[in-house]
């Protein structure tokens, strides 16, 4: 059996990692929140969305195609893209073969065609070919969930109408220690309490940065991470060396 670790150890081992989250108060979370949050913006006050767009049409076709596919994936097929259908209208009197065969390379691609075909048929139906700028608006676009919206009413109109959590912020919010759930709806919800609304549209993009360069998710650079001395490293093994 495994020598006891001593008190100022413990709290790096997975386990009492956890039990330190579950522990912290409203309060105590919060405070972590603004501090994470604070350093963010110090280490990454440029970061912004990656997907290439010109406009709210181009972003949120962008925003449907990255289901499932990285960013730089989409920003190499979506130029052949726009350039065939620039406009709501144009992309709406599509072909879906025609349109297939350009996203092929980002996957599932027959139900990305589906879905933004869809959308743009809606945008011009319903909305006169313009991006409509509420969330309840946004959402009853084919291919469009509150993730997607979140994305373009917060980077195209500047709306913070929640915080965009994709895979990144998920699991990044999870080994901080802010949020306990793996469910995308919940930790929305947390992470919009323990945030003033003025961070929600930066906060994600600076994580997502942040899981990018720094806490890569199969070998974390937790020794020169800006987030070290505010993160909890739930679930990660004690750092050797380091007090």
């Amino acid at each position: 059996m495994p020598p006891k670790s001593r008190p100022s150890e413990s709290k790096r081992k997975p386990a009492s990692e956890s039990s330190s989250r579950r522990k912290r108060d409203a309060k105590d979370r919060a405070k972590q929140a603004a501090e994470v949050a604070a350093i963010l913006a110090e280490t990454y006050p440029a970061a912004e969305c990656a997907l290439h767009h010109k406009n709210p049409y181009e972003l949120v076709v962008a925003t449907i195609l990255s289901a499932q596919c990285t960013d730089a994936r989409v920003n190499m097929t979506t130029p052949a893209l726009f350039e065939k259908y620039p406009t709501a209208e144009r992309l709406a009197e599509s072909k879906q073969e025609d349109v297939e065969r350009i996203i092929k390379p980002l996957g599932f691609f027959r139900a990305k065609a589906t879905n933004i075909r869809g959308m743009a048929r809606s945008l011009v139906d319903d909305f006169g070919g313009e991006l409509p700028q509420t969330l309840e608006e946004m959402i009853t676009l084919p291919g469009v969930g509150r993730k997607t919206a979140n994305v373009v009413l917060g980077v195209a109109f500047g709306h913070p109408t929640g915080v965009v959590v994709d895979t990144h912020v998920r699991r990044l919010t999870n080994l901080i220690g802010l949020v306990s759930s793996k469910d995308p709806v919940k930790i929305e919800q947390e992470l919009m309490k323990l945030l003033p609304t003025d961070e929600w549209i930066d906060f994600s993009h600076r994580l997502i940065h942040h899981g990018r360069k720094i806490c890569i998710a199969r070998r974390p650079r937790c020794p020169e991470c800006p987030l070290l001395a505010v993160c909890d490293r739930v679930g990660l093994p004690p750092l050797t060396g380091m007090e």
